[in-house]
């Protein structure tokens, strides 16, 4: 599902305008992605938790030339735990 299907499709059930659809989708959007810039936790009941965590520094190393070793950097990661109704409805549990 796309942003533009999930428009369409709440247009359509509510009767709203597409455009007003749009720009709602959009800001919340927008809210969500700050949020997160700004370290926050954005939390909605029954469907999930999205954070940002830190990973670690850590080396890697090609597959194909073990001998030569990369630093991969310490960096921020946005992780999603689903919540518990979304997760009952999708594994069935």
């Amino acid at each position: 599902m796309t942003k533009r299907d999930l428009v369409m499709r709440i247009a359509d059930e509510t009767g709203l305008i597409q455009q007003d659809v749009y720009a709602v989708i959009q800001k919340s959007l927008d809210y969500i992605v700050e949020a997160l810039e700004n370290d926050d936790t954005v939390e909605f009941r029954n469907f999930g938790v999205f954070e940002v965590r830190e990973r670690k520094q850590r080396i890697g190393r090609n597959p194909n030339k073990p001998e030569n070793v990369v630093t991969i950097p310490a960096r921020k990661v946005v992780k999603f735990k689903p919540g518990k109704i979304m997760r009952e409805r999708i594994t069935g549990e």
